[in-house]
């Protein structure tokens, strides 16, 4: 018998985003493997949270992976934690976290909405290690 591979999250929001999803709707739908949200409450979520809040502001990719890591956990502490990592993540990677920066900076929403997918695999990861 084959064994089917499972797509790697990052590949399947980054594919979600080529069918016509926002960022932030593309990692929050892709990330329901491992919340459990279904893809049409994620997708009308995250529907206004796309082109930074539909403002050119925080990237809707952040956005999606913060909405996904609060699924993750029940604890306020560890949920506010799990987004400034996040946040701190994408700072570090890319130098801003302004869509509009990273839009003028050249940087690709699918490199976004994958780096966003890869921060809540590899949170959900390190959270089942612990």
């Amino acid at each position: 018998m084959m064994e089917v591979k499972k797509m790697a999250l990052s590949e399947e929001a980054v594919k979600l985003h080529g069918e016509g999803m926002n960022c932030a709707q593309c990692v929050l739908t892709a990330s329901g493997r491992y919340t459990g949200l279904d893809p049409e409450t994620a997708k009308k979520i995250a529907g206004g949270f796309g082109a930074g809040v539909r403002s050119g502001e925080i990237c809707g990719a952040i956005s999606g992976a913060v909405m996904a890591l609060g699924l993750l956990e029940e604890d306020k502490a560890k949920i506010a934690g799990a987004a400034r990592q996040c946040v701190d993540a994408f700072r570090a990677q890319y130098g801003c976290v302004r869509c509009l920066d990273l839009k003028r900076a050249g940087i690709s929403c699918d490199e976004l909405i994958a780096h966003g997918a890869q921060h809540v695999e590899n949170y959900r990861l390190k959270k089942e290690e612990d």
